[in-house]
């Protein structure tokens, strides 16, 4: 989008967040809970059986669905026992099924919201409460001995410590399990991220993600939800996080952009870690203004965009959309219920800080003009090096993460070392195509790739250009859960972000002995009309004006399948791409160094 049409859409008067969330995301929400209460365990939600064992969370999410509800109703409306009634009915039906970590911490947080509004009685019976006390807790997935993690990433040491916090808000546990988890929290933060205050997702392997900055602004709103303050510790990580949320506030409501668990999630952890740095007083005016302007257009973005009219459904799967596999349409309910939620407490809380009613600013894209051009976010130094560059140029935000490391992620290019930028450059959700970084072929087979050992970053600014470079000794053999280092061939990487173009070169140089067989680099792109001349690809339409390619034999580009079939590698969170460009060549001669450039031009 251009930076007219971008103002224009940021000076488009919007109603209030609170009035977008009550009159479009939760009657939509309360549908889906009524459909459930008729329909019990044969609820069907767009042909997609809603209770097939797949959803873990299932019975949490639903909780805190009812909850949500409840508690918005006074005592005298006449909806009032039917809606209690409802939850009884629902916690019996759905108390012996699985319900692990996120599903535990929701239904918690329904049992502590209606416990608060003296209304726990009527919903739940004393047999129903007794079951979900043994089975609402954060042993089932930490150690009692060691209070370590078993078989989970480490953001789920946040649900472990918000499920013993509200285990003692219940009643039903002393606080020292609370305590003991959020020290293993900090000490998570300070071993592997140190002085830089941010989470990593591995123990010490490098991958920065959404989850990395959104975690702060969790644990402060656990301490928020069960009546405490947060440590000061807690304070200073989420000003961090606010800084790096606060850079990509977007006009149209798009959030975060790299990583895992994208589509509507990446704009709620926007929304979540500031409307907890906002109710922390961790933001100027301004910036709250800010906040507060973003999450309305979010949720506007919700209601329009993300929800479906013909399914009653949010819809992360369909139309060309991709997510991860493991938010599949298995979890279609619980989908969009956690999501509404998500909108529902951070508008509770706009509303309790004066926001109730209050259309955001309509020129808040002056606002937007005062956020940095530049930021640079350190996540770890050491052994290897990971950060995140923010450039905004306009009202476009592009962000090079360089994070890739640990098992599961590093293989897909939503981790890859690329820039992203919300409706011009994106990965495609568990894609493992070689977007816009070379794949090399070895003789033997083996394929490498420049992904997981960064070495002696650099970040040089200078007026509007930014360069950032590094190095890697060991590139990473790919077909393997987890990176594999492989020294047979070095690389030194350089990225140039100007206005209007960004720059790759890569310069690999082979071991003595080693042959590098053939060479693949893929760009999947949102623009049309596309016309190719040598390794130069033309767009005539969408954001990107030019992508050209140096160093390899031959590119072809052509239209992606939209039906999402065969080109399902060029789906993305928000929809398929339209163009894809598929380059190959292969190196002259053994241990003899080699560039690859490539240039990408954008409006």
């Amino acid at each position: 989008m251009s930076s007219g049409l971008a103002a224009h859409a940021a000076e488009t008067p919007i109603p209030a967040y609170d009035v977008t969330v009550r009159d479009r995301i939760q009657p939509q929400t309360e549908q889906l809970l009524i459909k459930l209460v008729k329909d019990g365990r044969k609820l069907e939600l767009d042909g997609q059986p809603v209770f097939n064992g797949s959803d873990k969370f299932l019975p949490g999410k639903i909780a805190i669905g009812l909850a949500d509800f409840l508690v918005t109703l006074s005592d005298n409306d006449p909806r009032l026992p039917t809606y209690l009634a409802d939850f009884r009915k629902i916690a019996r039906l759905t108390a012996d099924d699985a319900n692990d970590s996120w599903g535990a911490y929701y239904y918690l947080s329904a049992l502590n919201k209606l416990r608060e509004a003296g209304r726990l009685k009527d919903a739940v019976d004393p047999l129903t409460l007794a079951k979900l006390r043994v089975r609402l807790d954060w042993r089932m997935f930490v150690d009692v001995d060691t209070y370590a993690l078993i078989d989970h990433p480490n953001n789920y040491y946040c649900v472990a410590f918000a499920i013993a916090r509200l285990r003692t808000r219940m009643g039903w546990d002393d606080g020292a399990p609370a305590e003991k988890l959020y020290a293993k929290i900090a000490e998570h933060y300070d071993l592997y991220s140190g002085q830089y205050g941010f989470a990593d997702e591995t123990d010490g392997e490098g991958r920065f993600d959404r989850y990395s900055v959104l975690l702060a602004g969790e644990i402060a709103q656990r301490f928020i939800e069960t009546g405490g303050k947060p440590p000061q510790q807690v304070l200073t990580w989420l000003r961090k996080s606010a800084d790096v949320m606060l850079m990509r506030l977007d006009a149209q409501g798009q959030g975060f952009e790299y990583g895992r668990s994208l589509g509507p999630y990446g704009e709620t952890a926007l929304i979540e870690t500031l409307t907890a740095a906002a109710v922390l007083d961790l933001l100027t005016p301004q910036e709250k203004e800010l906040a507060y302007a973003y999450s309305a257009r979010a949720a506007q973005r919700y209601a329009e965009f993300w929800q479906d009219p013909r399914t009653g459904s949010v819809n992360l799967w369909d139309g060309g959309r991709r997510t991860d596999d493991y938010r599949g349409k298995f979890r279609i309910l619980g989908e969009n219920l956690s999501l509404a939620h998500q909108y529902a407490y951070t508008s509770a809380h706009w509303a309790r800080m004066g926001y109730a009613g209050k259309s955001p600013a309509a020129d808040w894209a002056k606002g937007l003009a005062t956020l940095p051009r530049r930021q640079v976010t350190w996540f770890a130094r050491g052994d290897y090096d990971r950060l995140l560059v923010s450039v905004r140029d306009g009202s476009r935000m592009i962000a090079l993460p360089v994070i890739n490391g640990g098992e599961s992620q590093h293989m897909h290019n939503p981790y890859f070392p690329i820039p992203f930028s919300p409706g011009m450059l994106a990965g495609s959700p568990d894609g493992v195509a070689p977007f816009l970084t070379p794949r090399l072929t070895l003789e033997d087979g083996s394929a490498l790739m420049p992904l997981a050992y960064f070495k002696d970053a650099k970040v040089e600014a200078k007026g509007a250009k930014t360069t950032v470079s590094w190095r890697q000794d060991e590139l990473d053999k790919m077909g393997e859960r987890a990176p594999v280092a492989d020294k047979r061939v070095t690389v030194e990487t350089t990225y140039v972000l100007e206005p209007g173009r960004i720059t790759r070169t890569d310069v690999f140089t082979p071991a003595a002995g080693v042959k590098v067989k053939d060479i693949e680099l893929q760009f999947g792109s949102f623009s049309g009309g596309a016309q190719q001349a040598a390794g130069t690809t033309t767009f005539a339409d969408g954001a990107v004006r030019r992508f050209s390619v140096e160093g390899l034999k031959s590119c072809q580009s052509g239209p992606v399948s939209q039906d999402g079939g065969q080109d399902k590698e060029y789906r993305s969170a928000t929809g398929a791409m339209t163009t894809k460009v598929v380059c190959h060549g292969a190196s002259a001669a053994e241990a003899t160094p080699f560039k690859i450039t490539w240039r990408l031009d954008y409006r």
